[in-house]
């Protein structure tokens, strides 16, 4: 423990060192008045921090210029010493001194002359004092600590649960509850949303040939790609089920859904991964169904997912590595004017 000494009288200082000196009381600084007090406190170099920290003062009332209450507050008030204890030294035991001592921070008081007996009982009580502080800053600090690791792990883990185990896009359940989120945000701003479905063209017949482990590598390289295209912070992509994809686009009108999921075709088709069995071309394809609509009152988010399922399905029928929008849907082989919102 670190104690410093504050009082005017070198001789007052003199005997508390040698009342202190058997008691275990080894590191003992002095300062003659507040402001010498104050600079060995680094008090006006709000960085500073005395080294080795003080962990307790002596302090007299009596102090010429600036008084030990005055000081007293002074120190207190910094967030650095809310820990050191201070102790008053006065000559004067009046109520009214007393208050004004323990109101600016005071931890308690000894009165001059100073007695051995009750110096030592009242530093030994504070010095329990202080290691029991310390031992529940530790204990605080620990326990802050392990709730920040356990807020990471926690949140390490969400993004675990909603993310795919084999891609590392959002999985099912995360894009269900994205696009509830988004269909609810577009029928509160009147937006229009978007929606994708994809699907890996002849997946099976790659599988069948490749092996289920070039497979999921495919998926993989495949779901990299469409995360790469989707480049905007609010695009989504997530793996649907299988070898299908979906990307859920909010704020985007038909012909910009459009072109993404060209492009995401595109992309794809570039990466050039060999499909031998494939009747549509020498290597990966997708097929892409888009949807767009701007939610209306009462209108389910399914309502999106289906639209984009029937293109899909028409984008397979019509001989697959192709994109096609719900208004080109047709009907056993005929179009049918479906308008997008």
């Amino acid at each position: 423990m670190h104690l410093l000494i504050v009082d005017d009288c070198g001789d007052t200082r003199r005997l508390i060192r040698r009342l202190l000196a058997g008691e275990g009381f080894t590191l003992i600084s002095e300062a003659e008045s507040a402001e010498s007090a104050f600079a060995r406190l680094g008090l006006e170099q709000p960085l500073c921090r005395p080294w080795p920290p003080v962990d307790l003062i002596l302090l007299d009332i009596g102090l010429p210029g600036i008084d030990g209450v005055e000081a007293c507050r002074r120190v207190k008030a910094d967030a650095r010493f809310a820990d050191t204890l201070a102790v008053m030294v006065t000559a004067r035991g009046d109520d009214d001194c007393l208050q004004k001592s323990f109101e600016a921070g005071a931890a308690d008081y000894i009165t001059k002359p100073i007695r051995r007996v009750e110096l030592i009982a009242r530093l030994r009580a504070l010095r329990a004092l202080k290691a029991e502080m310390d031992a529940r800053r530790a204990r605080e600090a620990e326990l802050l600590r392990l709730k920040a690791a356990l807020e990471q792990a926690n949140q390490a883990l969400a993004r675990l649960a909603a993310r795919d185990g084999l891609t590392g896009v959002a999985n099912r359940r995360s894009f269900d509850a994205n696009l509830l989120r988004e269909w609810e945000r577009a029928r509160r701003s009147g937006r229009p949303l978007t929606l994708l479905l994809t699907d890996v063209d002849s997946f099976k017949a790659y599988n069948d040939d490749q092996g289920h482990q070039a497979g999921d590598t495919a998926l993989i390289t495949v779901a990299e790609a469409l995360q790469q295209a989707a480049a905007r912070s609010t695009d989504l992509v997530a793996r649907y089920g299988g070898e299908e994809f979906a990307v859920i686009l909010p704020e985007t009108p038909p012909e910009a859904g459009h072109m993404m999921a060209e492009r995401l075709r595109q992309w794809v088709s570039a990466l050039h991964i060999p499909h031998a069995c494939s009747p549509i071309a020498p290597w990966l394809t997708i097929s892409i169904g888009v949807a767009t609509l701007v939610p209306g009152p009462g209108d389910p988010p399914e309502l999106l997912l289906e639209q984009a399922d029937r293109a899909l399905y028409q984008a397979k029928a019509a001989g697959r590595n192709r994109v096609v929008h719900f208004a080109e849907v047709s009907v056993n082989g005929k179009a049918i004017a479906l308008a997008c919102p």
